[in-house]
């Protein structure tokens, strides 16, 4: 089937195989994406609106290249890796009990972001609006302070150490 160039409205995609299949200038609203490989999919100028992916692998992809006009999306037991969400609008975007790991979240605007449960091991955020973010229950994230809006963002002990990583300290 070809994805390019199509309108998806409220579909459910089970346990299909996405790898390397380009979603060029497709909108889906309010889709469901469960237990699908979606690494190095291709989402130049597609429109993601109310979607949610579900115990999906996602390698490589580059959300920053979807349409980014009314974006939002939900991860929940995904495996998201080396992914890249710069330069997005994803206020209230959730991440329930994903491995995030050696993502790009830079320019991006997470204000009341929730990362519920997630391990986000070699991620990496510049320049990131996190106010009102929740970390409360994620793990081995490592934020610069000095780079990233953190107004009432939300940490817990001990993880809240990763603020300090960029600094040379030793804590004992």
């Amino acid at each position: 089937m070809d994805y390019q160039n199509q309108e998806f409205d409220s579909k459910i995609f089970q346990n299909i195989n996405f790898s390397e299949i380009s979603f060029k200038n497709s909108s889906f609203i309010d889709c469901v994406f469960e237990s699908c490989n979606l690494s190095n999919v291709h989402f130049d100028n597609t429109r993601i609106r109310d979607v949610i992916f579900k115990n999906c692998k996602i390698l490589g992809v580059n959300f920053s290249k979807c349409n980014n006009f009314l974006i939002s999306f939900n991860f929940n037991g995904s495996n998201i890796s080396m992914s890249i969400f710069s330069d997005l609008d994803l206020k209230y975007i959730k991440f329930n009990n994903c491995q995030i790991s050696n993502c790009d979240f830079f320019n991006t605007n997470l204000i009341y972001a929730k990362f519920n449960y997630s391990d986000l091991k070699g991620s990496h955020f510049q320049n990131t609006n996190l106010s009102f973010a929740s970390f409360e229950t994620a793990k081995n994230y490592s934020i610069d302070p000095n780079q990233n809006i953190l107004k009432k963002t939300k940490f817990s002990i001990p993880e809240v150490i990763g603020l300090l990583d960029m600094i040379d300290i030793e804590i004992k």
